[in-house]
């Protein structure tokens, strides 16, 4: 029996896993890089071994530090949770030789999986539906001819695909003929540089597929059986965004046939623990083999919360040599649960991932909804890791019931200091389209994620009453950190005067806030909008409770430097206050590319003195192991590049200058 389990992960998966672990009574280790010295996971652990460095090259993939950890803790097992070292069949052999049970499958298994054009033979002799497609391993099958030779025969579109991996890195879809050799090449920097392999193979692209993944788990006596199916296809750059079980598309025959398939996989690889195998589905119900994740998924909580059974522990339990769980071996799954992934990005601009302080981190508590975080209030979110915050998962009666839940968790959730993607997944728990079930991995190329996202509240009054709330917060706080007449609010006079004067700025607009108390009574204005009335119950720097035109609210305010954060029933707003003289060292060059996110240069497309088009590639970023392409947004001149390729980035740095103008 397991008795101390060391985490070779971080974040979400090392809370949820030192979670069931601490209720089995197993002590748990965890490790953690400089980056996330104070992350939560790592004071939920019993202890904790430190990996120096920041990237995960130097610190989660380094299986022998991982191993050392493990033997100076003694630790008898290793949970390598998803990501990172969980699909290496090195490390898992590695644990095997230094005595310690590796929570997975066999390193065979792992071996069989790991690359995509083998799992895909493999899978085909087992007689489990798979796609044809043709492989592209290095430089020299990079032939114009033969390529486009195997195109026609797959027939476009075609989707060109790592083959080692997963997450959507290293994938691109291909539409014609001329775009296909510098996708290959594109998809093979991105897949050497996320993997380490480069190898990539070309397949046929169902179109508007189902993305259905069928959760399997055997145990070393042979047995395999398959907890039902997830629907995955809500994603946006090959990446899930929603997950939900069951599937609308999938009925009790459909089910029993996507069962078979992944049992028969399961079986095929003599499969110990949990794994996933997940299959595109096209509309007429067809169903063919993707690939095997001998592992752990980050969706794995919607098949929890249907059938009743905790994953993890059944990993614990088969790693110790248990046959699977009696649950596992009679399922009989009920209601409906919907997970969304909660992520730092900047969804309006493409959803780039972005980095920096949480400054607020609070998710409300109710019946039916679990959290799975990795973050908290006061969290770094690095440019180093995968950008998800935590996984917001509700459990309901039916599918309606379950995205309620989720929606209204979604909208009660604080979240303050990085730009998430949380007003898109409410937006798309909410869509018809959506609710019907009519969906494919093609939804967010048919529904413009900046039109879906939810601007929650009334705008027109939110912003001004915000700000309204910020200034009162703000007076409040200064008057309580005062050693002179500390209770009265400022700008309290016994005889009329001028009004307190605070600017703030809401994105571009400018919003000027006027207040004046005379004697009981509260004046004021917010830009262009004055309120009727105004009664303040109460005022501190962090909550201000007040009667606006005759309605109510409780306005909670988290202030960060010049920042302050707003929270009401009208919504969230983030309002920065205003100098009131400006620093001209903050002004940039007319022309200037910044760079929207910190990142790695990994290639300069132009040259200084380069007449260029609008939308031009300029500069190439790489960040959390994906590539990003800024691009001229008009006609002009590359004027100076100062940056190179290798060069680290900070988010605003400049990266080129582009001016109007003709080089000759």
């Amino acid at each position: 029996m397991i008795t101390k389990l060391l985490i070779a992960n971080r974040g979400e998966i090392a809370s949820r896993i030192i979670r069931t672990a601490r209720q089995m009574d197993i002590a748990t280790v965890a490790l953690y890089s400089d980056a996330d010295r104070n992350a939560p996971y790592v004071l939920q652990a019993d202890e904790s071994v430190h990996l120096p460095g920041t990237a995960p090259a130097d610190t989660y993939l380094r299986a022998d530090l991982v191993l050392g950890a493990a033997l100076r803790t003694s630790a008898d097992a290793v949970h390598p949770g998803y990501g990172f070292l969980s699909e290496n069949e090195q490390f898992a052999r590695e644990c095997a030789r230094a005595g310690i049970v590796f929570v997975g499958p066999s390193p065979e298994a792992i071996a069989a999986m790991g690359s995509k054009i083998e799992a895909k033979r493999m899978m085909a002799a087992a007689g489990v539906p798979v796609l044809p497609g043709v492989t592209v391993a290095n430089e020299s099958d990079i032939d114009a001819d033969r390529l486009g030779k195997a195109a026609e025969k797959i027939g476009f579109p075609i989707l060109v695909k790592a083959a080692f991996g997963g997450g959507g890195r290293g994938m691109r879809i291909v539409s014609e003929q001329v775009e296909l050799i510098e996708a290959v090449r594109s998809a093979q920097r991105e897949a050497a540089s996320a993997f380490g392999d480069g190898t990539v193979f070309l397949e046929k692209f169902v179109q508007s597929p189902r993305h259905i993944e069928v959760q399997i788990f055997g145990d070393r006596y042979g047995t395999v059986v398959h907890l039902g199916e997830r629907e995955c296809s809500i994603q946006r750059r090959y990446q899930k965004i929603i997950e939900e079980s069951p599937s609308t598309a999938v009925d009790d025959a459909l089910r029993d046939e996507l069962g078979r398939a992944a049992v028969a996989a399961g079986k095929a690889l003599s499969y110990e623990g949990a794994g996933t195998v997940e299959f595109v589905m096209a509309q007429d119900g067809s169903f063919y083999f993707l690939e095997v994740n001998t592992r752990l998924q980050v969706e794995h909580p919607v098949t929890e919360l249907v059938t009743g059974i905790d994953l993890v522990r059944g990993q614990l339990l088969v790693a110790s040599g248990a046959p699977l769980p009696e649950e596992m071996l009679d399922v009989s799954p009920r209601g409906h649960a919907v997970e969304v992934r909660l992520y730092a990005e900047d969804v309006a601009a493409g959803f780039i991932p972005v980095s920096g302080t949480l400054t607020t981190l609070e998710f409300p508590e109710l019946e039916g909804v679990r959290v799975d975080a990795g973050f908290g209030s006061g969290s770094l979110v690095s440019t180093y890791y995968d950008p998800m915050l935590a996984k917001v998962i509700g459990f309901g009666a039916d599918r309606d019931a379950a995205c309620d839940l989720v929606s209204r968790a979604l909208q009660e959730t604080r979240i303050h200091g990085v730009t998430t993607n949380r007003d898109l997944l409410i937006g798309i728990l909410r869509e018809p389209e959506f609710r019907s079930g009519a969906i494919d991995t093609g939804y967010l190329e048919r529904h413009d994620p900046a039109a879906l996202m939810v601007r929650r509240g009334d705008t027109a009054a939110t912003v001004p009453t915000h700000a309204l709330a910020a200034a009162l917060a703000a007076q409040a706080d200064r008057r309580g950190r005062s050693t002179i007449l500390p209770g009265l609010p400022s700008g309290f006079r016994t005889l009329h005067s001028a009004p307190q004067t605070v600017s703030f700025l809401h994105g571009d607009e400018q919003i000027d806030v006027e207040y004046r108390f005379d004697r009981a009574v509260l004046t004021a204005r917010a830009g262009t909008w004055q309120p009727h009335s105004v009664e303040l119950n109460e005022a501190t720097g962090e909550l201000v409770d007040a009667v606006i035109d005759g309605v109510r609210r409780r306005y909670r305010i988290t202030r960060a430097g010049a920042l302050y954060f707003v929270d009401s029933a009208l919504g969230s707003t983030e309002l920065r206050e205003t100098e009131r003289f400006s620093d001209p060292t903050d002004l940039q060059e007319a022309g200037s590319l910044l760079a929207p996110m910190p990142g790695t240069v990994v290639r300069i497309e132009v040259s200084e003195g380069q007449s260029v088009s609008a939308g031009a590639a300029v500069v190439v970023l790489e960040a959390m192991k994906m590539e990003h392409t800024i691009r001229t947004p008009a006609a002009g001149v590359v004027i100076k590049i100062p940056v190179s390729v290798a060069t680290q980035v900070d988010s605003g740095q400049v990266l080129a200058i582009v001016q109007d103008g003709d080089a000759s």
